[in-house]
């Protein structure tokens, strides 16, 4: 399916030779830091522990299951290499995620080192190993540090509030691909639905000693097996753009296929890198013709009004807790969300697994994604915060499912942007930034309250009633909007010095309902039973519904997290509640009054 692998770890550049590594490895804590100085790089060294990657040790999966903070750990397997494999080829090891600064060493050699919890880490390792078996080891050190980019990752030793066991080391997967010595190295796609267009801009690597070679690159795009269009264009300076037109109207009824919800269209692309005498490297991939835009405080999505109807989603899972168990249980998540009435998601303090927003391409699931915060504000906070920012735009661009980008949330990490200038212009300097690269997605700068400069105004509100939920936004909408009350009892929607500026507004978190049976915590009172609960869920998202300049809303959450039980799932991934009655709730038509 669109070039897809199942387990491929990067479902937008796909090679044909590849290898997953994770499984078992050696483990070992080194809580005296010493690992570095005795040099447990090297082969001799012998390691305490075995450990099931991509699980963290905290986690029971791992093997481990130990959930106290350890700050330094290793890790070391073997991986064979052969001589055919390494002939006139690039050998590039990749690192999913590793939280958070990681050192990666090949036969005792050091190769490479990296800095953040979620963007990929990719290394060339070609020249480090050698034919039949290499050592791989790698060093990670963590922290408990508020300014270190955590998400909802606690920093005491034990959780609190709606803050959750940390997560150390490895935790997505970890694997290898052999590429040319001349190879497509990253691949940016955006789609211009109006002009029935697609721009590929493509990233060539040589590592050809010899005189300079006149590089092509060929796109052909398909879809459903059929060609739609071939264009080949030249490498200059290692970057190649091809602007391809997809109006195929001897095709398809109004010439293109557009990627929606409810009908989630991919083309489907491969690229080939070569010259005129010799073939260097082949990728697949795919992407969606949609156009995300705001016009007169309404979200557009291909210039029809879009009304949001997403739920916050922390991925979280009880033996396994940010790393999912397997992709299936990623599938697994998206259809229950689907089963219920949602559009879309919000990633909530997380980014997730790339395979987990390929599916959301092919079954049209709409998401937002967010970035871990960090919780004190320091020129470190500052500067490790931008660059994996930066590095996540630019790893999930090309997903057409993701149509909002949210760097902070309720002003975690900057907590006097209301009246600091200095953290009002950080912020600023990330939404800039971000636009930057992608100029087309709508940018959220601290969702929830405090809002600065932002493309759409983002209201959370715990309400439990939903005729009080009903008036405070009906009646007192210029009020909120103006500052002059708090929306949620004790923050107001706008940083002192911003004023709302016409954007659309979405209330993007709300409900969080539990169980009084279950321990643990929700917001509000709890509900004695389905029929109050469903009554409570009807009441609330009724209310908003109701309210016309409001244009989607996101319900708090997908599924229980450690000791918060406002899921509409449980720990197990069980329904709470019948998702056809969620449903139609979501899903019923509202006259406004």
């Amino acid at each position: 399916m669109h070039g897809y692998r199942k387990n491929y770890p990067r479902p937008q550049l796909v090679r044909e030779n590849w290898e997953l590594l994770d499984g078992q490895w050696e483990f070992s804590f080194d809580d005296a830091n010493e690992g570095e100085k005795e040099k447990w790089y090297q082969s001799e060294h012998k390691f305490s522990k075995t450990i099931q990657v991509p699980y963290t040790y905290e986690t029971k999966l791992s093997g481990i299951g130990d959930e106290s903070a350890h700050n330094v750990v290793w890790y070391q397997r073997s991986f064979q290499a052969c001589e055919e494999q390494l002939q006139k080829k690039r050998l590039i090891l990749h690192f999913e995620g590793m939280d958070f600064y990681g050192k990666v060493w090949i036969n005792g050699q050091l190769v490479g080192m990296h800095k953040g919890a979620y963007a990929r880490a990719s290394f060339d390792i070609t020249d480090y190993v050698c034919v039949g078996e290499n050592k791989l080891t790698v060093r990670i050190r963590d922290s408990l540090d508020p300014a270190q980019p955590r998400g909802k990752q606690r920093w005491k030793n034990e959780n609190f509030a709606c803050w959750y066991v940390q997560t150390t080391g490895i935790w997505k997967s970890v694997w290898l691909e052999y590429t040319s010595e001349a190879y497509v190295s990253r691949l940016k796609i955006t789609p211009f639905l109006s002009n029935k267009k697609v721009l590929l801009e493509i990233g060539v690597i040589s590592e050809i000693k010899e005189e300079k070679k006149d590089f092509m690159v060929s796109a052909k795009i398909t879809f459903d097996g059929a060609l739609i269009q071939e264009v080949i264009s030249p490498v200059f300076c290692g970057e190649c753009k091809i602007e391809a037109g997809l109006d195929r109207q001897d095709i398809f009824e109004w010439g293109i296929q557009e990627w929606r919800p409810e009908s989630p269209m991919l083309y489907d692309v491969e690229i080939r890198l070569f010259t005129k005498d010799e073939e260097f490297d082949t990728i697949t991939s795919y992407f969606g013709m949609r156009e995300i835009r705001i016009d007169k405080g309404n979200i557009l999505l291909n210039n029809v009004p879009l009304y949001q109807r997403l739920i916050l989603d922390q991925g979280y899972w009880k033996e396994s807790h940010l790393t999912p168990p397997d992709e299936d249980s990623l599938i697994k998540d998206i259809d229950a969300i689907l089963a219920m009435g949602y559009n879309g998601l919000r990633k909530h303090q997380k980014i997730e697994d790339e395979r987990f927003l390929y599916w959301c391409d092919v079954k049209g699931l709409l998401v937002w994604s967010e970035m871990g915060a960090a919780y004190h504000y320091n020129d470190m906070a500052i500067e490790e915060f931008t660059r994996e920012w930066m590095e996540i735009v630019q790893q999930n661009y090309s997903h057409p499912c993701i149509i909002t980008w949210t760097p902070f949330n309720e002003s975690w990490g900057i907590g006097n942007v209301k009246n600091n200038q200095a953290q009002q212009h950080f912020t600023e300097s990330i939404y800039y930034l971000t636009k930057a690269f992608d100029p087309y997605r709508p940018v959220i700068v601290n969702d929830g309250w405090e809002h600065t400069i932002s493309d759409i105004l983002t209201l959370h509100d715990y309400e439990e009633k939903g005729d009080v939920f009903y008036h405070r936004y009906s009646e007192k909408k210029d009020d909120i909007l103006k500052n002059i009350i708090y929306h949620c009892g004790f923050r107001c929607a706008l940083a002192d010095g911003y004023e709302y500026k016409g954007q659309p507004i979405i209330i993007s978190e709300y409900g969080g309902i539990a169980f009084n049976e279950d321990g643990g915590w929700g917001y509000g009172n709890k509900v004695k039973n389905n029929e109050d609960f469903i009554q409570r869920f009807d009441d609330i998202t009724t209310a908003i519904k109701r309210l016309p300049y409001v244009c989607g809303y996101c319900y708090t959450q997908v599924s229980d997290v450690q000791q918060e039980i406002n899921g509409l799932l449980d720990e197990e991934r069980n329904f709470k509640i019948e998702p056809d009655i969620i449903k139609e709730i979501n899903e019923r038509r509202i006259d406004f009054i």
